[in-house]
């Protein structure tokens, strides 16, 4: 933990991404209470109004106030990512253990299934899933978490693989401890680091793909505020009302940087290979 402190303290863009992540993680929660106005209240007599006084950062073209729609965006991106990879970590990190802790053909087997699943575009993939479900956000969160957790996996795998026969783990195995107490309370707690740069690079992945599948209009639908779809219909009225496509596609620019960023910090602190310690 103090590495990752004094990461961020000598990483000033990564502590400022850190500081925007929580910007936009306590506005998630507290949307209902810091909206300056209802996000799809629909005002007749504030058409495509610019950023101003009374609406901070304009209208849209029903008159819903732009910043409350951000805010609540925001809600959705955060919720998406969180448990999209909550979903993905819980599939990669048992496949990648049993197949690094025992080798042999359990590991070919299930390599070669993380290889099949690999070969698939997994953008396409969500697509033709989305295609087929009903589009829901729940939904969206579940096909972001079965497409995304090949990564992880072969990380977990790579790790137990190195770990397997260490000291440590031939003393536990030694004692009579069981192999699945040897990988998850022994192994696994000494993965720690690759499993949160893998879930902060995750997080900005799949609030990518879900800003993307709303884009396109799919998953997310109206009048439910997200900063894929407002990108979307913002685009219509690019040329009258500029602020439509800009402040959304900041919210997804800066969101995904910073969650980059911080990955970056954490795997350059966590990360001997990485970090320049020997």
């Amino acid at each position: 933990m103090d590495e990752i402190i004094n990461a961020f303290k000598k990483n000033k863009l990564a502590l400022f991404s850190l500081l925007f992540i929580l910007l936009i993680i306590a506005s998630a929660i507290l949307a209902p209470y810091i909206s300056p106005y209802n996000p799809d209240k629909i005002d007749v007599n504030a058409i495509l109004l610019p950023p101003g006084a009374a609406h901070i950062l304009g209208t849209d073209q029903l008159g819903r106030d732009v910043l409350s729609r951000l805010i609540y965006g925001g809600r959705i991106s955060i919720e998406v990512g969180f448990i999209a990879v909550s979903l993905s970590m819980l599939i990669g990190i048992p496949i990648g253990a049993y197949a690094g802790y025992y080798g042999g053909i359990t590991d070919s087997v299930l390599m070669r299934f993380v290889d099949i699943m690999l070969t698939f575009p997994s953008f396409f993939l969500i697509l033709a899933i989305s295609a087929i479900l009903k589009p829901s956000i729940i939904n969206i969160m579940i096909i972001i978490g079965l497409t995304s957790w090949m990564g992880i996996s072969r990380i977990i795998r790579a790790e137990f693989t190195q770990n397997r026969e260490k000291d440590y783990v031939l003393a536990a195995r030694a004692a009579g401890a069981s192999d699945a107490y040897i990988m998850f309370f022994e192994i696994l707690p000494n993965t720690i680091a690759p499993i949160l740069v893998s879930a902060t690079l995750g997080l900005a992945g799949a609030i990518l793909i879900q800003a993307s599948l709303a884009f396109l209009g799919i998953g997310i639908m109206p009048p439910t505020a997200s900063w894929g779809g407002m990108l979307s219909r913002g685009k219509t009225y690019i040329m009258v009302a500029w602020w439509l496509t800009l402040f959304p596609g900041i919210a997804i620019l800066l969101t995904v940087l910073s969650f980059n960023l911080v990955g970056e910090a954490v795997r350059n602190a966590l990360d001997p290979r990485y970090s320049g310690k020997r």
